[in-house]
């Protein structure tokens, strides 16, 4: 039963013979797990005939969920970093939550969870925040194959009503992005998600397309930068190219020369973040292009050396 329940909140419907298959188990036995969780509270929908099956229906009231111990964890973690995250609107509840969900825990899950608490320090950064009713919107349509219609305002400020069949939420970089099939334009388009207003189902439903290269966050990275950017940077630094890539991330690629140093480009539209990255990096670099970094990265430098010297009156 415990097993059944768990792929039964996995998947939105398994057909009867195939999770009979999966538990090892005749038809007889499944009728009789499923009606045992009914009576355990659990609104489980069946489907007859032969290609009848069962799907978990979203009841009146939570029944008990069934989480191992690296999931408990893992919610408790989530809901840590959602009070402090960039979705507006559920940092109040989820404290409520986290406080619900550690309460339940046994002794050596809740000493994991408070570790954590102890030892790490959050840091709030600036950034746009996104609705978190859209977000549940648009993550019930990506589940559901359900076409979704909004509003969305473009880089350049035009506003359009889009028509898509949502593939995948993806989050990157402190923003959330709509990774989906574009029925005005006929291909896959990137959405920023605090660009996006309004996220309506349309209840037309769809079957999801094959996407290209099968990663949707290698393939939002991708679109990401490929956006025509004001400066196209390139950097020799006198560092592992592993090294610098960490502190890169994903906001520009690096090249190994040899094992001692490596070529950084990046696309931005300001000098500042560049000239960040290389400080963090922490090793000499010289500057290929453009020239205006260079001039930024000498302005810059003027500047932390003035902060040195004594003041005078």
């Amino acid at each position: 039963m415990l097993q059944l329940l768990s792929l039964l909140q996995t998947h939105r419907y398994w057909p009867g013979a195939e999770l009979a298959a999966r538990l090892e188990v005749s038809a007889r036995t499944l009728r009789r797990d499923v009606d045992r969780l009914r009576d355990l509270g659990y609104p489980v929908d069946a489907g007859r005939g032969v290609g009848g099956g069962y799907q978990l229906r979203a009841g009146a009231v939570l029944p008990p969920l069934l989480l191992d111990d690296d999931e408990a964890v893992a919610i408790a973690v989530g809901l840590t970093t959602a009070a402090g995250g960039s979705v507006a609107g559920i940092e109040e509840t989820s404290v409520r939550a986290l406080s619900k969900v550690v309460q339940m825990m046994p002794s050596r899950l809740r000493r994991r969870v408070d570790a954590l608490q102890a030892y790490t320090v959050p840091t709030v950064l600036s950034g746009p925040t996104v609705d978190a009713g859209a977000l549940t919107a648009i993550a019930q349509a990506c589940r559901d194959d359900e076409r979704l219609r909004f509003a969305y305002t473009a880089r350049g400020g035009q506003r359009a009503e889009r028509t898509v069949e949502p593939h995948r939420l993806v989050s990157l970089g402190r923003r959330w992005y709509l990774l989906a099939w574009d029925l005005d334009r006929q291909d896959w388009r990137t959405f920023r998600v605090d660009r996006l207003a309004d996220p309506a189902p349309t209840g037309a439903r769809f079957r999801q397309r094959e996407l290209p290269g099968g990663d949707p966050a290698a393939f939002v990275q991708a679109s990401i930068a490929s956006v025509p950017t004001r400066y196209d940077v390139l950097v020799t630094v006198q560092a592992p190219a592993e090294a610098v890539q960490r502190v890169v991330c994903h906001w520009g690629t690096v090249e190994a020369v040899d094992e001692g140093s490596c070529r950084l480009r990046m696309g931005v539209d300001s000098l500042d973040w560049p000239a960040m990255v290389l400080s963090a990096v922490g090793a000499h670099f010289h500057v290929t292009r453009p020239p205006e970094l260079a001039e930024h990265l000498l302005e810059t430098g003027r500047r932390f050396v003035r902060a040195t010297e004594p003041t005078h009156p």
